[in-house]
């Protein structure tokens, strides 16, 4: 598939040029409204990856954490979400979770998705109906079937007794990576049963990980349910919930939304 031969040697790339940066000097900026840190490595890697990506496909839209958005976006049939490094703060940190996330999009459904980890050199790819691969080999998400054994990537705040129906949370084990993209991998791989994010979800975190979710097997709806369109007017999603299916059910059926 071409989309995701593209996919794989842009973010291979810029793979590249954030180890160029990775751990020494450059220029760090806050954006506004406590949207968190930008990077110069960020705005190289946009720079790329918009003229790389829109030079294989100019007919596609395009949609990025660091790219200022416009409405020309919604007119495309196909689009592209990317998020340059998906965990910025760790990057800086010099932590090695950090992502490029790249996906391509047509009529609001992910095709093909690239997450890639230079430092762990870890390669997620998935196109539809292609299955999810780890590095060139096929993966597929746990089978766990009891949730009060299931291990879930969310934030300690799941917890609070107002999210669940019974009033009383789950007893399941709770873990936590920064990075949204890489969660989503982990889920894809089988090494966690789910991932949860209530909150608002921006797409460029979370579509190339939604793709290889589903085509690991599994399951993936926003935090009420409800299937995930992507390329929207807010380019956001009202959280996420994924997992293997049967986690996944157990879930949704559990929370209070």
């Amino acid at each position: 598939m071409q989309d995701l031969e593209n996919l794989k040697t842009a973010a291979l790339q810029a793979g590249k040029i954030a180890l160029g940066y990775f751990n020494k000097n450059y220029k760090i900026w806050d954006k506004e409204a406590g949207a968190g840190p930008v990077t110069e490595a960020d705005l190289e890697i946009d720079d790329f990856l918009k003229t790389f990506l829109l030079n294989c496909s100019p007919q596609n839209g395009w949609l990025s954490e660091e790219t200022e958005d416009g409405s020309s976006r919604l007119t495309k049939t196909k689009v592209f979400i990317v998020d340059p490094i998906d965990g910025t703060r760790s990057f800086i940190a010099g932590d090695e979770t950090w992502a490029h996330s790249l996906a391509v999009v047509e009529n609001g459904i992910p095709l093909a998705a690239v997450i890639y980890l230079p430092k762990m050199d870890l390669l997620y790819t998935a196109a539809v109906g292609k299955g999810a691969f780890l590095n060139g080999d096929k993966i597929a998400v746990s089978q766990n079937r009891e949730l009060k054994s299931a291990e879930i990537l969310t934030k300690k705040s799941i917890f609070e007794e107002n999210i669940w129906k019974s009033g009383n949370s789950p007893l399941f084990k709770q873990r936590y990576c920064p990075s949204l993209a890489y969660r989503l991998a982990l889920v894809a791989e089988g090494t966690y049963d789910a991932m949860i994010t209530l909150g608002r979800s921006w797409e460029w975190d979370i579509c190339a990980g939604h793709l290889l979710v589903s085509e690991a097997g599994g399951s993936v709806t926003n935090s009420v349910g409800n299937e995930i369109v992507y390329n929207s007017n807010a380019g956001s999603s009202k959280g996420i919930i994924a997992g293997n299916p049967v986690i996944h059910k157990s879930i949704t059926k559990e929370l209070n939304f």
